[in-house]
């Protein structure tokens, strides 16, 4: 006897003959087979799908190879519709937010399967958009700040400061939140008159632009340097002013790629530190830290819950298809984006 195959709606890119990354001719709906949960996997029914930089970077690699439409997303709030063998944490019916793992197939589509370890249960105060947009860039500033930076969630030295380079965007804007919940004082960069008003609407105490010379206008103030620096733009632009500007013994993070090869020895006089943040390093490698990503959303999730962090959503689309997740690709292509963009199904 033949078994149907249960089949589900997704949203994948496919790239045509000419290799175009071009997102309106290779974002495209379809249908594949509905996942089944097995070992520590959690079958997610989507509810809503936050868009990141890494979705518009992965559509671009696509190779032409692909036998089906590859699906992008890591970054999703649903609800657990069944559960592997060996999961602990949830139970079906919970409802759940996550970034997933950046190996597997993604959150565009009608269900995802991820590892228990990488989610943690949704904020109950805020609304699906809201508490959608928050996994990615709450694990990848938390990340940063309290593991790669070593700072703590509080009790840290008292003024202490630290510059957020691109303090508008989807990271930024909860990294500036995280920051002042630790009790820095927080210098945020923003160019337009927007993207100023939002980062002092998150909690910057001081705002300098990043098209102009970021010594000359943070000493201008009376302030010499920074005890921390997270760069999330640019990090060729700005790896001379990150060097001049940290204070000795400091220590720097990034999350963007650089183009060219980064002079470290400009770092070695004043013994900084510095590391990459990448969200998704534990999960690629399956590290036995993977858990670790499960504990920290828990922990956002009560912090929104709390009203002490605040959701960064500033646009919300629906429904999630090829024609809305284009345009939501424009949009971030665009690097005028502020806070985050979320789809719902």
């Amino acid at each position: 006897m033949t078994i149907l195959k249960e089949m589900m709606n997704a949203v994948g890119v496919q790239v045509n003959s000419s290799n175009s990354v071009d997102v309106q001719q290779n974002l495209v709906d379809f249908q594949t087979e509905k996942p089944v949960a097995t070992g520590h996997d959690l079958l997610v029914k989507i509810m809503a799908v936050s868009v990141n930089p890494i979705d518009v970077a992965v559509r671009k690699q696509v190779s032409k190879s692909s036998p089906q439409p590859k699906i992008l997303g890591w970054d999703a709030l649903g609800t657990v519709e069944s559960v592997g063998s060996d999961v602990s944490l949830f139970q079906p019916g919970d409802r759940v937010f996550y970034a997933g793992d950046y190996r597997r197939a993604g959150s565009d589509a009608a269900y995802q399967l991820v590892d228990e370890r990488l989610v943690g249960h949704a904020p109950q105060k805020l609304t699906v958009p809201q508490a959608a947009a928050m996994p990615l860039t709450a694990l990848t500033a938390w990340e940063a700040l309290f593991e790669k930076l070593a700072l703590s969630p509080k009790n840290n030295e008292p003024g202490q400061t630290i510059l957020i380079i691109n303090g508008a965007g989807g990271v930024g804007s909860i990294a500036i939140q995280l920051a002042k919940m630790a009790g820095l004082r927080v210098i945020a960069t923003a160019s337009r008159p927007e993207t100023k008003a939002w980062v002092k609407k998150m909690g910057a105490d001081l705002i300098l632009n990043h098209r102009q010379s970021l010594p000359q206008q943070l000493r201008a103030t009376g302030q010499q340097d920074v005890d921390y620096i997270l760069g999330l733009n640019d990090i060729d632009g700005h790896w001379k002013e990150m060097a001049e500007l940290i204070k000795p013994n400091g220590r720097i993070v990034s999350i963007t790629d650089n183009q060219h090869p980064l002079d470290l020895g400009l770092l070695k006089p004043k013994s900084v530190t510095f590391a990459w943040e990448w969200m998704y390093t534990k999960s690629f490698y399956q590290l036995p830290t993977m858990i670790t990503q499960h504990n920290t959303l828990e922990k956002i999730s009560q912090l929104l819950d709390q009203g002490i962090l605040h959701s960064t959503l500033r646009q919300s689309l629906e429904p999630l298809n090829a024609k809305v997740l284009q345009q939501a690709h424009k949009m971030i292509e665009s690097n005028h984006t502020i806070g985050k963009i979320v789809i719902c199904n």
